[in-house]
């Protein structure tokens, strides 16, 4: 049964706010309607696309947490962060982070969204990348969309907080980075 265009604007605002996350494809199927009706679903309840509703969040929660950087020079859209424990971003590989010949993404975008996600896991006011191994596990192509998953997993011998960095395209591994981050903490003898 079709539900009418006002009960299913009005489940749709609800779905939104409770999952902001959740996406037009995901919300076609369950509405079981086609992505460009949830589209204009959308315009007329002014929501804002995914990316867009993301940023919002992000920026709204983590602008006060985020201490080593302003939230806005991470790359990538923060969806969770815990600091001096773990963080997860993600960032959409459009035409301006590849390669205009083959569409395959600049490495130097995986690493920065890597690495600011290393800084921006860090409690402390100054945090810089002392160090990093870095491996790259696959080619990511346009239109794909990297998880990059950083977790704090201790101290070396010279006192720098090691962050593991490993990113994903659906779950496939794509990079992974070990960085040794140095932070003003360290220099006050913390």
């Amino acid at each position: 049964m079709r539900r009418s265009k006002a009960e299913r604007q009005s489940l749709l605002r609800e779905k939104i706010e409770v999952s902001p996350f959740v996406t037009d494809e995901q919300l076609a199927k369950d509405f079981q309607v086609s992505i460009q009706t949830i589209r204009l679903d959308r315009m007329e309840l002014s929501i804002p696309e995914l990316r867009e509703r993301i940023k919002h969040v992000a920026t709204k929660q983590w602008n006060e947490t985020v201490k080593a950087l302003p939230v806005e020079e991470v790359i990538g859209d923060i969806i969770d962060l815990e600091l001096d424990q773990r963080a997860i971003s993600m960032l959409d590989i459009t035409s301006e982070f590849v390669f205009s010949r083959n569409k395959i993404a600049r490495g130097h975008h995986l690493f920065a969204q890597a690495n600011s996600l290393a800084v921006a896991v860090i409690n402390d006011e100054l945090a810089l990348t002392a160090k990093s191994n870095l491996r790259f596990k696959r080619q990511v192509k346009e239109g794909e969309r990297v998880v990059a998953k950083a977790v704090v997993k201790g101290k070396d011998n010279r006192g720098h907080t090691i962050v593991e960095v490993n990113s994903f395209v659906n779950n496939e591994p794509v990079f992974t980075g070990e960085f040794f981050m140095f932070h003003s903490s360290e220099s006050k003898g913390e």
